[in-house]
């Protein structure tokens, strides 16, 4: 396999045997895909159990009571033991299938926030945060009366803890919303010091681990964090499937965020009962085969293992630093290599990332130009847009010697 068991040293040329799509040329050229921050690449692997679920498996789930209802009932609970496993949640039931990230982070401030904020309440973000945890705490707190304060960074792009008492001066802080990593710099977040001060302040603390779920060995119970949100799409699985964690107590006292199919109890013209979690929480048909495309994305990435994915990911943070530092007229953005997750924003002078991106498109180049919905994060550098190359376990250096070299490329062009 990519990585040995005593050493855990991951081999990326092994991994990226794996995935079909680094079989084709882009342009005539190898293809360098460095977007993995937007989105994983697929293996095999994933592809063939989703296949054989569709081929052999497929049925609607929990109701039926035949072979093929019981195995896709099986496929969907088993995928959702392992989202247990991979983040050690106490118990598979607080796991809550959703879309993605962003909807798992919809759920907790609608049916949280709508009902447990108010005039005088205050919601922490950072300056770091994606859109998906700072747009919707902005919408709720607009529609119930509270303030949202942003955490701001220190010039090394990492959070600046010593703001936290100054904010929490400002009103009664009820939440504290961050990202795990920085999808944009790259920025690992001291998330056990966030939460164990959120805790202090009697507030609840939400975690973004939609960029550290995929590359770091995840512990929520070690993190104390109160919910967690991760994107399949990320985790070399389908896109169309994520998963809440929240803690039990919590979900148990919270409103459902969608009804109708699968969440009742029961319905009568006078009231409808809510069911046990997690179907509480998941309404109308479950996505069955995405589940099953998440837990083999999951049996995979754990035998390559975690702790090698991290390692490989930030030696690369540290030799695309060190290569693209030498590139003339480059401004390099985020933390040094050691305090950062396999991600490597930059602009060079002159010039718009979208037409750096589109030069180096035809290298057979990929990367992503934009604010990477993170506007505000955007504002605080003092860019519209940035340049962004990120990394992941099939990640091999050749591709940031190919990102380096069509840097130089893309200056000869607008000389």
């Amino acid at each position: 396999m990519a990585a040995t068991a005593g050493t855990r040293k991951l081999n990326a040329h092994a991994v990226r045997a794996d995935f079909p799509i680094f079989e084709q040329k882009i342009h005539g050229k190898p293809l360098a895909f460095l977007d993995s921050a937007a989105s994983s690449q697929k293996p095999r692997q994933m592809l063939e159990a989703m296949t054989t679920f569709y081929e052999t498996s497929y049925a609607n789930v929990h109701r039926g009571v035949y072979v093929l209802a019981e195995r896709a009932t099986a496929g969907l609970e088993g995928a959702r033991e392992k989202v247990r496993a991979l983040i050690n949640a106490p118990d598979a039931r607080e796991i809550i299938f959703v879309r993605n990230a962003t909807e798992a982070i919809n759920l907790v401030a609608y049916s949280w926030g709508m009902n447990n904020l108010g005039p005088g309440d205050l919601v922490i973000v950072s300056e770091l945060e994606h859109h998906s945890n700072f747009v919707p705490w902005q919408y709720v707190a607009g529609k119930t009366g509270a303030r949202v304060a942003m955490l701001p960074l220190t010039d090394d792009g990492e959070l600046d803890l010593s703001a936290l008492d100054g904010l929490a001066k400002d009103g009664n802080v009820k939440v504290v919303a961050t990202n795990h990593v920085s999808n944009s710099i790259g920025t690992i977040n001291p998330i056990e010091k966030l939460a164990a001060w959120a805790h202090e302040q009697g507030a609840i603390f939400v975690c973004d681990g939609a960029q550290s779920a995929p590359h770091l060995a995840i512990d929520v119970q070690a993190l104390g964090v109160d919910f967690f949100a991760i994107s399949g799409h990320k985790l070399c699985g389908p896109s169309g499937i994520g998963a809440l964690w929240g803690r039990g107590d919590l979900l148990q006292a919270m409103e459902p965020f969608l009804t109708g199919g699968h969440m009742i109890s029961s319905v009568r013209l006078e009231k409808t009962t809510w069911g046990e979690l997690p179907h509480k929480f998941e309404a109308g048909t479950a996505p069955m085969a995405e589940a099953v495309g998440l837990g083999a994305a999951i049996d995979y990435l754990q035998d390559v293992g975690f702790d090698a994915i991290a390692q490989h990911e930030h030696e690369l943070a540290a030799y695309a630093l060190g290569r693209l530092s030498e590139v003339p007229g480059i401004t390099l953005y985020g933390p040094p290599a050691d305090r950062r997750a396999g991600i490597v924003s930059f602009n060079l002078d002159g010039i718009h990332p979208h037409d750096v991106a589109q030069i180096l498109d035809m290298q057979g180049v990929a990367i992503r130009a934009g604010h990477h919905c993170c506007q505000p994060l955007m504002h605080k550098l003092g860019v519209a847009a940035t340049n962004r190359a990120s990394f992941y376990l099939y990640t091999v250096q050749e591709e940031i010697d190919q990102l380096a070299d069509g840097l130089y490329t893309v200056q000869k062009v607008f000389a």
